[in-house]
């Protein structure tokens, strides 16, 4: 079963300490996609980039080692990989002896690649020499507009439109107000999201009360960002769109899904809920 009812979330759990890749649990991202109405090829490119801060296993001596990881999953992957079950297995290494941290990086790739469906890319640094960059999502802000704002949820796309009759624009538009929920636990899910365009001019009021309709909505961030996206296509049909959201950590890791009808990539710079 790869069912979100079926991953180990909002259930009773034995935190094990020793390597054990069964843990982690696939779900498949077409069931979500069919209800956006995506389809091979996938009208963007993106990745998930996962941070992780509670990484810790033993040297060959029985020393514990601790670091910061950095995952990279693939947009086009079969299957996002559920969070909880993605902590459980990092856990997992506490007291599992590990040559070094290329061992243990070449490890993950591993089981990760196989339950993701896709290369998945690992990169673990010491927290004592991870370059921690700290930066807000670049953008204006359109938090401040003096909206009033009466739905919640469901996500109602029709706020979404555009100026036709203004010329062309190339913008940064960005929000802190995100917020949707688990779709097992329902559990809050913070973030802060950047749209970037070309295109005509998206009207901002209704940009905002569209990105608060997530407020009570269920679905997992990766689901959230590639709904944002197909939304914004759609309805405001930009010759150029990325979406990037960057989401609090939960369990020591952070989520945050990139998609974009360009090839370039987010940096990972840290925000500051993050």
């Amino acid at each position: 079963m790869t069912t979100p009812e079926h991953s180990p979330l909002g259930k009773h759990t034995v935190y094990a300490d020793r390597y054990d890749p069964s843990l982690l649990f696939p779900i498949p991202r077409q069931s979500k996609r069919d209800e956006i109405g995506v389809r091979e090829p996938l009208p963007f490119q993106g990745v998930d980039i996962w941070n992780a801060y509670e990484l810790s296993w033993l040297d060959m001596h029985g020393k514990p080692m601790v670091g910061v990881a950095e995952f990279h999953v693939p947009a086009n992957s079969p299957n996002i990989i559920e969070s909880k079950s993605f902590k459980l297995y990092l856990n997992g290494f506490a007291q599992e002896p590990v040559a070094n941290a290329a061992a243990l990086s070449a490890l993950l790739q591993q089981d990760l690649t196989r339950v993701a469906g896709a290369v998945v890319t690992v990169t673990i640094r010491s927290p004592r020499t991870a370059q921690h960059v700290f930066a807000d999502l670049a953008g204006e802000s359109i938090d401040a507009l003096p909206v009033t704002i009466d739905h919640y949820g469901p996500p109602k796309a029709d706020y979404l439109h555009v100026d036709d009759s203004a010329g062309i624009v190339e913008e940064t538009l960005l929000s802190d107000l995100l917020r949707s929920n688990c779709p097992v636990t329902g559990q809050p899910d913070w973030g802060s999201v950047q749209i970037a365009y070309r295109g005509a001019p998206i009207d901002r009021e209704g940009l905002l009360r569209y990105l608060v309709s997530f407020r009570t909505h269920n679905e997992f961030h990766e689901q959230c960002v590639e709904r944002i996206f197909t939304d914004v296509m759609t309805y405001c049909a930009p010759e150029r769109l990325s979406v990037y959201a960057r989401y609090t950590r939960r369990g020591g890791l952070d989520i945050n899904p990139f998609r974009s009808t360009d090839k370039a990539l987010p940096d990972n710079a840290r925000g500051a809920r993050q």
